[in-house]
């Protein structure tokens, strides 16, 4: 999610969850190509498995940013079909190339025959006016004859016309039979579930008989649903850690980074939701934010904020 899966985040996710595959926010071929690789590829060793998720509609372009991100060590490379913002359509990228399976799939070709780790699409059900029973079908047909096996459709049709790039992500109703639809013809194509999808029990129970699910912002807003992934997907033993060591591996972390790395303070945003649900969550929330415009380095404000919310636990248990 462009602006919201960072380094600084992945590392935090990667701590609930040892299994979990990780995405990198949206980068644009020509970002990857030209920009500095560094700030937008880099990424801690601790973070496999890890994607790279690339927008664009050049398959020269997106075969060079494939080979790139190889090269900087990813698991993946995941080409995005489906982000619906302005600055994406005015790219000729994202959501509205559903409407260009043949190039989507020429794409797909170039990326894959650059790389030797695996590509995937990132789609919608559809776009606009497009009869999704129809074109959706017909996409998967043409993109997956180019070689690819793996999609993770988010069941929402994108209006590229008429609604904002927030209202695309709620407004458009899901369709999960739709998509079960897709994995019934197509039974030999690897077919994931996003869109909608609020904790790990709603996940396993909507997505039987498909072959995996992303979760977006449930996993931001309420990441400590990512613990139950390695036990409850995964089968492996239940973590023992909890939410206070996870903090003090975080301090850590941060400490390690903050004055060397400017970008360290995001972490402060990306860990608001850490207690959802929890005593003193409200708390945690504002310590964070007060702190972070407060001038503390973020290491000094996430210790405030974790004392704050252990001394509202001992109070509530008192």
């Amino acid at each position: 999610m462009m602006d919201w899966t960072d380094r600084h985040c992945r590392w935090f996710h990667r701590q609930l969850s040892k299994r979990a595959e990780l995405y990198t926010e949206m980068v644009v071929a020509d970002a990857v190509i030209h920009g500095p690789r560094e700030r937008l590829l880099g990424f801690d060793a601790m973070e496999h498995p890890a994607i790279l998720q690339i927008g664009g509609s050049d398959p020269l372009k997106l075969s060079e940013a494939s080979r790139i991100g190889e090269d900087f060590g990813y698991d993946g490379i995941n080409i995005n079909i489906g982000c619906p913002s302005d600055r994406v359509q005015s790219g000729r990228f994202g959501a509205c190339l559903m409407a260009e399976p043949e190039l989507v799939a020429e794409c797909f070709s170039a990326m894959q025959a650059a790389v030797s780790v695996p590509v995937t699409v990132k789609c919608r059900l559809g776009i606009d006016e497009q009869v999704c029973e129809e074109t959706l079908p017909e996409f998967l047909e043409v993109v997956s004859t180019a070689g690819c096996d793996t999609f993770i459709i988010h069941a929402r049709k994108a209006w590229l016309q008429g609604l904002s790039p927030k209202e695309n992500r709620d407004v458009p109703p899901l369709d999960y039979n739709l998509v079960m639809a897709m994995k019934e013809h197509f039974p030999a194509l690897k077919i994931e579930l996003n869109g909608g999808l609020k904790d790990i029990e709603e996940s396993l129970a909507i997505t039987q008989g498909l072959d995996g699910f992303m979760l977006g912002r449930a996993a931001y807003h309420t990441p400590w649903i990512l613990s139950e992934i390695d036990s409850r997907v995964y089968g492996d033993e239940a973590p023992a850690f909890d939410r206070s060591e996870i903090v003090d591996r975080l301090i850590s972390y941060l400490k390690a980074i903050e004055f060397k790395d400017r970008t360290a303070k995001a972490l402060l945003r990306h860990v608001m939701g850490l207690y959802s649900g929890q005593v003193g969550a409200r708390l945690w929330r504002r310590t964070l934010s007060e702190g972070a415009a407060s001038g503390l380095s973020p290491s000094e404000v996430l210790s405030r904020a974790h004392q704050a919310i252990q001394e509202a636990a001992d109070r509530a248990a008192a």
